[in-house]
Parts: structure tokens; C-alpha cells; sequence
């Protein structure tokens, strides 16, 4: 078993328990005590559970709501832009998917008066196409993760097998320097990767204050999508022919 298999076990264990010691970790992944403290103190600082004395606890609802809060109004602008971008890749009478986030939220707002069928795990998404008139929109369901609006696990992922895609939407926490794409929790990662799957083309909506960060789970690569829209100022901040998908500026 890898660090990060390891790593990601503890998070599935934290999300179903709500805690964990560090001698039931011991005794479930065969791995030594000093190797499993420092997979929870990584994983305390990637936000993503709580150190207690022995062990470890589901992250807080407090802690995770404040940065989901923060993060809807962070680059604003910049998320708008991208967002009237990403509305030139959709046609009337498309099927779409438009992942949780706060920039495909406001993806959203922009096609409330378009003919189209929307697939989506995102909460936000639903409440912003309610009164979208020839909007089908399609809740995939599943667990809901409070933090992030959003519905994850196998049944999301069983649900989403079930439709046939034109063009994904994808937001991501991190993008490396290396062109990686990642979420901070594996659930949302893996909704993310069957997306894509089942998109006939893959866009990822990402502003430039992602680039050079890195979140706990990678879900694609560069190499594994179409289109990245970002802001203009990401041709600051490297070289965007080094990257093989295409690269638009918003």
C-alpha cells in the first residue's frame, strides 16, 4: 500500500467513524505508530481531520464551512470572466455537467435562458437553475458533503455512469507547476475522474491563483483534458504553451 492509499484509507475510516485511534489504524493497516502520526499530521494540515491524543477526528463543521464561505468570494472577478468564457463552449440542446465549486457556480448563472440538460453534483448549481426555465437539470445525489455543497461516494458515482456527456465542467483546488490537477478530498476527486470519463470533452475551469498548488488528490493531468480556461493573468505566471491541452484566457 502507497502513502497516499494509506493515507486516503484513513479518510475513508475518519469519514464513516467520525474518529479513529491510532492503534486501530495499527492494527487494520499493519503499518509502525511513528509512520501513522505522520500521516495524520499531514493530513491535519491538508484540512482534512483533527489530531486528538491517540488519534484523530472528522474535521469539524466549523473549520470546513468558513474557508467554503471564503472561497466563494476569493477572485471573484476573475471566476465571472472565466464563467462568460466557458458559456461559448455550450450549445443549445447540449448535455453538460457542471461540477461543485464556486466558479462553475457562476457558470451556471450564465446559461439560466439556454435549452439544455444539466447533470450536476453541486447543491448550488440546483438552487441557481431553479427558475431556469428549458433547463433539465439532473441531481446525481448520494452522500452530501456539507462543507462543500456537494453530493459524493459510490451512489453519485453509480448515478453519473448512467448519462452520456458532451461537455464537462471541472473546478480543481490545486494545479501544479507539472500540470496536475487535484481536489482536496478523494470522494470529490473521484466524482471529478468518472466526469470526465464520461465527457466527450473536458474542460477545467481553473483562475490563475491555483496555479503552483497542490490539494490531497490528484484527478487528472493536462494531458487527460481539452480545454483549460483560466484568467489572463496565469500567462504571467508560466509559460502556457508548455502545457498539451488548449489554453483559454479569460
Amino acid at each position: 500500500m502507497t502513502n497516499q492509499e494509506r493515507q486516503e484509507e484513513i479518510i475513508r475510516i475518519i469519514s464513516l467513524r467520525g474518529q479513529v485511534s491510532i492503534q486501530e489504524l495499527n492494527n487494520r493497516l499493519g503499518v509502525s505508530e511513528v509512520t501513522l502520526r505522520k500521516d495524520l499530521n499531514f493530513l491535519e494540515a491538508s484540512g482534512l481531520l483533527v489530531r486528538t491524543r491517540g488519534g484523530a477526528i472528522a474535521a469539524t463543521k466549523k473549520e470546513l464551512i468558513r474557508p467554503l464561505l471564503v472561497r466563494r468570494e476569493e477572485h471573484r472577478e476573475a471566476k465571472v470572466r472565466i464563467a462568460r468564457k466557458a458559456r461559448e463552449f455550450i450549445h443549445e440542446g447540449d448535455t453538460i455537467f457542471l461540477d461543485s465549486g464556486s466558479t462553475t457556480q457562476e457558470l451556471a448563472q450564465q446559461i439560466k435562458e439556454m435549452s439544455l440538460r444539466v447533470v450536476t453534483n453541486s447543491i448550488d448549481v440546483l438552487i441557481a437553475l431553479q427558475d431556469a426555465p428549458e433547463v433539465l437539470v439532473f441531481s446525481l445525489g448520494g452522500n452530501f458533503r456539507k462543507d462543500a455543497g456537494s453530493f459524493i461516494g459510490p451512489q453519485t458515482l453509480e448515478a453519473l455512469r448512467n448519462f452520456h456527456i458532451d461537455t464537462c465542467f471541472i473546478g480543481t483546488t490545486g494545479f501544479s507547476s507539472e500540470g496536475y490537477f487535484s481536489a482536496q478530498n478523494i470522494y470529490e476527486s473521484d466524482t471529478k475522474k468518472q466526469a470526465l470519463q464520461r465527457s466527450k470533452r473536458r474542460i477545467i475551469l481553473a483562475d490563475s491563483s491555483k496555479y503552483g498548488t497542490e490539494a490531497f488528490s490528484v484527478f487528472a493531468s493536462t494531458l487527460d483534458i481539452h480545454i483549460l480556461i483560466s484568467d489572463i493573468d496565469l500567462a504571467t505566471k508560466c509559460d502556457i504553451t508548455q502545457f498539451p491541452c488548449e489554453i483559454v484566457l479569460a
